[in-house]
């Protein structure tokens, strides 16, 4: 697949789900960025702002099957990955598999299971394999799972483990809408094409299959990374682990990560190279929710993003 085929069907990527999806451009790239690399995402927003939905529709959109799993504190990781069941009539146990045997995963309020359950999509997340029973199964090539939470609302929720979050790619901010994509909204739920209405009713077409979905993320590793990029990309990582302000820096996975959103990022501008501005632009989403603040620094109103815009600052850019 081509340059010219990958702008092609981001362009009517965008075009299907923007009949759904009012507004949040920015958010929508970056779940195809990490769509596009075979990758995770944790998406934390107020509950309303079609988080859910968003899943929905690109799934949709990217000919996937979609699933989705509602976290709750009683929720067991058999609910999630499946279980064996013995058939009286045939005198053996069979798999009943559960809804991680999918393209697209939601995880909705992922914060509301306890850790053993959380832990349940740990394999299926690196290895995409499940084990029930000590046998394993395969899952997907094109599996991928997208976890929301509620930033503001902890009470009766279980905080991601740092190995958990490690699994995200991108943490994925979505805001509420601009006044003018707030109006469109109000205005289509007066009428039949109410965001939710037009998924349901077929007005959303798929615009590639799962095969071309695994070709266009072949395509990711042919831009080109340049080699004093690809040092300025590692030193921004390592920077994390030294900030005065950080406890807990990112990890080598994070180093991976960014390379891998970086190139995406590039792709989905039109360009089959890596500029500083990609690796700029998608630093905060990729390190944000790896990095662990000093409490006293903390306590003084420091944000992780604002940290990670200072590291930025801090080293200089290749020519």
């Amino acid at each position: 697949m081509n340059n010219d085929k990958i702008q092609e069907v981001l362009a009517r990527a965008r075009q299907e789900t923007a009949k759904v999806i009012i507004g949040q451009q920015d958010v929508i790239e970056k779940a195809l960025i990490v769509i596009f690399t075979g990758n995770h995402a944790l998406i934390e927003g107020v509950p309303g702002v079609a988080k859910t939905l968003l899943v929905r529709t690109l799934a949709h959109v990217l000919g996937c099957e979609f699933a989705r799993i509602q976290f709750t504190p009683d929720l067991m990781p058999a609910d999630i990955t499946g279980t064996s069941i013995y058939n009286l009539q045939r005198n053996e146990f069979s798999v009943a598999k559960g809804p991680v045997f999918t393209s697209f995963l939601l995880a909705d309020e992922i914060n509301r299971a306890p850790a053993k359950t959380q832990s349940a999509l740990l394999q299926a997340m690196q290895e995409r394999t499940v084990t029930i029973d000590r046998d394993t199964y395969q899952l997907p090539a094109d599996f991928t799972v997208f976890a929301t939470q509620n930033p503001i609302e902890y009470e009766g929720t279980y905080p991601l483990p740092e190995a958990q979050k490690d699994r995200f790619m991108l943490k994925i901010t979505m805001g509420a809408p601009e006044r003018a994509d707030e109006l469109v909204l109000a205005q289509r739920t007066m009428t039949a094409e109410a965001p939710e209405a037009m998924l349901a009713k077929g007005a959303v077409q798929p615009v590639i299959q799962r095969e071309d979905l695994i070709a266009l993320r072949a395509q990711m590793n042919a831009v080109v990374l340049r080699e004093e990029l690809l040092g300025y990309l590692v030193d921004v990582v390592r920077a994390t682990r030294r900030h005065e302000s950080v406890l807990v820096g990112a990890g080598p996975r994070a180093t991976q990560s960014l390379i891998m959103a970086a190139r995406a990022a590039a792709a989905i501008a039109g360009r089959d190279f890596v500029t500083p501005d990609d690796i700029k632009a998608m630093a905060t989403p990729v390190l944000e929710h790896r990095l662990i603040l000093r409490p006293e620094f903390e306590i003084e109103g420091l944000g992780l993003a604002e940290v990670i815009q200072q590291i930025l600052q801090q080293i200089a850019v290749p020519r």
